[in-house]
């Protein structure tokens, strides 16, 4: 497998920007279980005409695709509790961050792509840069002690969701094929559930989805963009460093979660992003 080039590295931190939006939307909203399926509940809208153009992936992709259906409905149930109880800048630092030192404890095993020193180095300080993040002091909020049980359980979800990925779309030969197709099936079931918990009040279920639809499908479009930039980089570099990488999104979700939903950013948040910084050109010149 190739070294991460310029190209896959700029591609990979627009993905990441695009990863920290969607959630960003998420927390900012005041039904997040509902927001979180209604966003991939649309990942259909999204999907459909994509397939069209590039057809499905062929039949060695779908177990992949099948066992990250069901390993995607938990990593949603799990991102709802971990923002109910924390703040952006806690919980999604946290899941992050971790996920990335399992995917690369992992891949040497599963994918058959031990990392070289240089490249462990970029992961550790990614990892550890994202981690200072989330847990500096002006980070924390609401219930953390439940956050962080979520968000950590939400890291193993993650790392073997991309491992499970990685491997899919390298059977698929097509990125875009293979995560439209995700798309078109993992999130109905998610918010199936929800619509059936809340069946009680479904009224008032359907009127905030009336009234969030727009703004959902734009969350729709990028958490898309956002996987399938990541698949496709993976099919050109190591699973490993572009989770790793990817998990930049952090940086954004920071500001994002200090400009638009009035969190703090302080001396430790700086700290980490210097950390992530020097992580990302590791992992370049590994």
């Amino acid at each position: 497998m190739a070294a991460l080039s310029w190209p896959v590295l700029a591609a990979v931190l627009f993905g990441a920007l695009l990863h920290a939006s969607w959630n960003a939307l998420i927390k900012g909203g005041r039904d997040k279980a509902l927001d979180t399926a209604l966003i991939h509940g649309l990942g259909i809208v999204v999907a459909l005409p994509v397939l069209v153009f590039v057809g499905l992936p062929p039949r060695e992709a779908w177990p992949f695709l099948a066992a990250s259906v069901v390993v995607h409905l938990g990593y949603y149930v799990a991102l709802v509790g971990a923002y109910r109880h924390g703040d952006l800048g806690l919980t999604y630092p946290v899941m992050r961050g971790t996920a990335p030192l399992l995917v690369a404890l992992a891949s040497a095993a599963v994918i058959g792509e031990p990392l070289s020193a240089a490249a462990w180095a970029g992961v550790l300080a990614v990892s550890g840069g994202v981690i200072a993040i989330g847990l500096s002091r002006s980070a924390v909020g609401g219930h953390p002690g439940k956050a962080l049980r979520y968000a950590l359980a939400n890291a193993a979800i993650i790392a073997l969701y991309t491992l499970i990925d990685g491997l899919g779309v390298r059977a698929a030969g097509n990125a875009a094929s293979y995560v439209a197709t995700l798309f078109v099936f993992e999130g109905l079931p998610y918010l199936a559930l929800v619509l059936w918990r809340r069946r009680a009040a479904f009224d008032a279920t359907l009127a905030h989805m009336a009234g969030r639809w727009k703004l959902a499908l734009a969350g729709t479009a990028a958490s898309f963009g956002s996987y399938a930039i990541a698949l496709w980089a993976m099919t050109q570099a190591p699973v490993a460093m572009v989770a790793a990488l990817r998990e930049t999104s952090v940086l954004f979700a920071a500001a994002l979660g200090a400009l638009w939903l009035k969190e703090g950013f302080g001396p430790l948040r700086a700290a980490g992003t210097a950390l992530v910084v020097a992580g990302v050109m590791a992992l370049r010149l590994a």
